[in-house]
């Protein structure tokens, strides 16, 4: 059967595929277009698969948060390079992915990524990240997800740098005007900005101050040879302080007002609202955080590129 441009035209327009690809699925299933269509996927998950072992550790993160405020999620997905994570066929899918974790009853990736996609019942999560894998052309992976479910209260969310960042922070209060809303949206800033691990210091666990505790009086110690114990003692409590004060966000400074902590930020605004507002819980994630980048010569990569 005569392979036609048309033909091609509408096989790329149902698959994505390039146009050579097309022609050749066209041309190995006679012209049939559904069997072109299955030639296609084949392919497209055998390319995925080739593409998997290269480092995915650009890409960005998303959010979504229900009209009520009460449902939120969070996802991280990346791709090989920034050039792909700009591109709007990566960004819809990243959409996508997040309203899925929107609806999700599973808290694991891999639960998560063997789940029905919601948009073709067909594929699971993980085929559809393949799929994309194919049409985009660079190794893409689903990295983490969260969802928050506010019970006495509401989400906010951020995302700062075209999605380098993003940030959920849930607020336990009875009042969801403008003036919480607004607060809100700072402090999830302040945790985009200066990345507190902990809401507050009863959520460090005590090995962990230990160790700490253990290390500044090592280095001061060294620091301070013939000083009494006892000074040094307050010495390593000063220094521990100060640390966990960092890592603690209603300790921290507050970014728009060095004069005052979280914490007295917060009660400010509960003053002005009329109702108590604290900060649950917060989710930050950070593009590519904790994945070791590969350092390739791009004229070497361009060069394999056109070698396979």
């Amino acid at each position: 059967m005569a392979i036609t441009a048309a033909m091609v035209k509408d096989l790329r327009e149902m698959t994505g595929a390039g146009m050579m690809d097309c022609k050749k699925a066209l041309a190995a299933t006679d012209g049939d277009m559904d069997k072109a269509v299955e030639f296609l996927r084949e392919k497209g998950l055998a390319a995925a698969e080739k593409k998997a072992g290269r480092i995915a550790a650009e890409g960005i993160c998303e959010t979504a948060v229900s009209e009520d405020g009460k449902v939120a999620a969070i996802v991280e997905v990346n791709s090989e390079t920034d050039f792909v994570a700009k591109n709007d066929t990566f960004r819809s899918f990243v959409k996508a992915v997040v309203n899925q974790a929107m609806v999700t009853e599973n808290t694991e990736i891999d639960a998560f990524l063997a789940e029905k996609w919601s948009l073709d019942a067909s594929k699971t999560v993980k085929e559809e990240l393949s799929s994309q894998i194919a049409v985009i052309g660079e190794n893409m992976n689903i990295r983490r997800f969260q969802k928050v479910v506010a019970e006495n209260g509401f989400v906010e969310s951020y995302i700062h740098g075209g999605g380098r960042i993003g940030v959920l922070v849930e607020f336990e209060t009875t009042v969801c005007n403008d003036i919480a809303k607004e607060a809100a949206k700072n402090v999830a800033m302040q945790i985009a900005a200066i990345s507190p691990k902990y809401v507050q210091r009863t959520e460090i666990p005590e090995d962990y101050i230990s160790h700490e505790r253990e290390i500044l009086k090592a280095q001061a110690m060294n620091e301070n040879t013939g000083k009494p114990e006892n000074i040094i003692e307050k010495m390593i409590e000063g220094r521990l302080n100060k640390e966990l004060k960092e890592i603690c966000l209603v300790d921290q400074v507050y970014v728009k007002d060095g004069d005052l902590t979280v914490q007295k930020y917060l009660e400010t605004v509960a003053k002005e609202i009329g109702a108590p507002i604290t900060v649950k819980s917060f989710v930050r994630f950070e593009t590519g955080e904790g994945i070791e980048k590969k350092s390739e010569n791009f004229a070497e990569e361009v060069a394999k590129q056109m070698g396979q």
